[in-house]
């Protein structure tokens, strides 16, 4: 093959023969994700990732003189399991107390502040793993918390318990719904808020606010409703409530009060001040001491601000940082939080907003590569099908047109970040361009956008993602004959689904992802057993056989590679095996690779090691 050359005209190396500084291990040893910070004064607490011990989670300290300790060696894992997805796992009490789910047996333990060892607070449960615990916080010595139970006849029910610190009775608080996120007591111990949602309702579809009175155990409701989602409920004072809604089509912050009378719109924008809550624990904003909000706002990825819920005004700190993740923690005028931006990593930042000083604490790449190796994300806005208007992100390779990988991201009710990912820029650093794109269903850009897919899935998600690599081929980036698409989870079913329908693409990647709906259904976890009625339809064998890509891999002509955790509670293993035996019966190639001891999100570093490895073999392969 004769050297592509640029406008320039200088000769570029073809696709494979490019030098690249990121390896293997580099991507592997960047995955430390640090989550969930808590500040109380000048003391930092958050969640790491150990990718090289198992994939376990720790929790790491930072103390006023600036020194780190990490608080849970090995084996601790601070990790639940609450709806499979898990979220915050630890919560820090007045003191300096440490309460986590250890992920091995599922019970809540407190490292107290100076102590050797962790002591558990909760009982073994019958069943292992039967007792979950997520979305801790701490009032008057006391845990309050969602508690999941599960059966040995495969039951799972929910509740709002309370737990003492120094261990004790498991105290229900309030029970009989399918869902509860988010407990939070009123500053005089008089009332529970909560989030509450039923079968078969997503947390982004409809949802309740409601509040418990200790009293008496009374209980009503104070917003939200079946296509209303209200989420994140925190105190202002001990008689109203601030929360976040999206009934004006956007996630905004309202003010509501105990009783449940008319709310008031802080800040009316068409914009979010939150995503959707798959994992539980999320905090997209904080209430400062001086009655003001650290808030989050934006369309895609999330911006930092200071709002005054008196007068609505929006400040922005002048941080620079493209975006943060949901997870707000604040204390008197500091405020804590995971920002990035495309050549700054997922990092803990402090930031005290009365001086406007800010300090970057902790990054998720030990050893960021120079940035000149980081692809700088271009947002383009593509004209997709029937007109629909397609958000998604370019992360260029060079100036010619040569190969790219659609990414279809995990959701499906979700979106791709613009912070560094050096999978992305294994790529790119190999001539081999990204394009990122938040097809209809996605968050961040308002409730109509999240719409498209109710019904739809396999046919919207699809058409955007063909519609995206059609876009790079019309704009000359992409070479037409070298486009491959690749997804994980909900991802995996879009990518496969697009190879079905679209003889663009010259090969599918799918991690652990869906391709048949009744199985589906029938065996995955309680929390998305439901899910596919809102994004496909109630149960029909023609309906799920025009989508689901089992049913039309007769269709299927380029090479596929699937990957797939054995251990897997979302999508189980035995969707990727069906799909690769029709795929070897007809003659198609396929390869299919199984790690066991994995779950939906590979963990451990020998195994993205090795997923990685395969993925760019596989791109070698069908783009040479």
């Amino acid at each position: 093959m004769p050297p592509e050359r640029n406008t320039s005209g200088r000769p570029t190396p073809p696709f494979g023969g490019r030098p690249s500084p990121i390896s293997t291990s580099d991507v592997v040893r960047s995955g430390v994700r640090p989550g969930y910070p808590t500040v109380l004064g000048d003391d930092l607490w958050w969640e790491e990732d150990r990718p090289t011990e198992g994939g376990r989670r720790t929790i790491v300290h930072r103390a006023p003189c600036g020194a780190l300790r990490e608080l849970l060696p090995a084996p601790w894992d601070a990790r639940t399991r609450v709806h499979e997805y898990g979220g915050r796992s630890h919560v820090v009490a007045p003191g300096g107390d440490v309460v986590f789910a250890h992920h091995a047996d599922q019970r809540l333990y407190v490292l107290a502040a100076g102590a050797a060892a962790p002591r558990p607070i909760t009982p073994e449960p019958g069943v292992p793993c039967g007792l979950r615990y997520a979305d801790l916080t701490v009032h008057d010595g006391e845990v309050w918390c969602v508690m999941e139970r599960h059966t040995g006849d495969g039951r799972v029910t929910r509740s709002i318990v309370s737990i003492p610190l120094d261990g004790g009775a498991v105290r229900r608080r309030v029970a009989g719904g399918d869902f509860y996120a988010s407990p939070v007591v009123s500053p005089d111990g008089a009332h529970l808020a909560y989030v509450c949602w039923d079968h078969p309702r997503m947390p982004w579809v409809g949802t309740e606010l409601r509040v418990t009175r200790a009293a008496d155990g009374a209980s009503w409701r104070v917003a939200g409703g079946p296509e209303e989602s209200v989420l994140s409920p925190r105190w202002d004072g001990p008689d109203g409530l601030y929360l976040l809604s999206d009934r004006s089509g956007w996630w905004n912050l309202e003010r509501v009060a105990l009783d449940g009378g008319a709310s008031r719109p802080l800040c009316p924008a068409e914009e979010e001040f939150g995503w959707a809550s798959y994992e539980l624990g999320g905090a997209p904003y904080a209430v400062l001491a001086d009655g003001r909000l650290a808030v989050l706002h934006g369309r895609g990825d999330l911006r930092l601000a200071v709002l005054d819920p008196r007068t609505g005004a929006l400040e922005e700190p002048g941080l620079p940082y493209a975006g943060w993740l949901p997870c707000l923690s604040a204390d008197g005028s500091v405020v804590c939080g995971v920002a990035y931006a495309p050549a700054v990593p997922r990092s803990v930042v402090r930031l005290d907003t009365a001086t406007g000083a800010s300090h970057c604490v902790r990054g998720d790449i030990p050893v960021p590569p120079d940035p000149a190796h980081l692809p700088v994300p271009r947002p383009v806005e593509i004209r997709g099908r029937a007109g629909r208007h397609v958000h998604a992100r370019v992360y260029p390779a060079g100036e010619v047109a040569g190969p790219y990988v659609v990414f279809a991201h995990d959701g499906p009710t979700t979106h791709s970040l613009t912070a560094p990912d050096l999978h992305k820029a294994f790529l790119t650093s190999r001539g081999i361009g990204v394009l990122d794109v938040d097809y209809g269903g996605s968050t961040g850009y308002g409730r109509a956008y999240r719409e498209r897919l109710r019904g739809r899935w396999g046919v919207v998600d699809v058409e955007d993602v063909i519609a995206a690599a059609e876009w790079l081929v019309t704009e000359g980036l992409a070479d037409p004959a070298r486009i491959a698409v690749r997804g994980a989870g909900a991802g995996g079913w879009t990518s496969l689904a697009a190879c079905c329908a679209s003889g663009l693409f010259r090969g599918g990647v799918s991690i652990a992802g869906v391709t048949a709906l009744a199985p589906l259904a029938a065996a995955t976890h309680d929390f998305e057993s439901r899910y596919v009625e809102w994004l496909v339809g109630p149960d029909s064998p023609g309906l799920y056989a025009a989508r689901e890509p089992l049913s039309r891999a007769g269709e299927i002509d380029c090479p596929v590679l699937l990957m797939q955790g054995q251990d897997d509670p979302l999508v189980p293993a035995a969707q990727a095996e069906a799909f690769a035996a029709v795929l070897t019966e007809r003659g198609v190639p396929c390869t299919y690779l199984s790690f066991e001891g994995e779950g939906h999100v590979f963990r451990r570093a020998e195994t993205k090691g090795a997923a990685l490895a395969a993925e760019l073999s596989f791109y070698r392969q069908i783009f040479a």
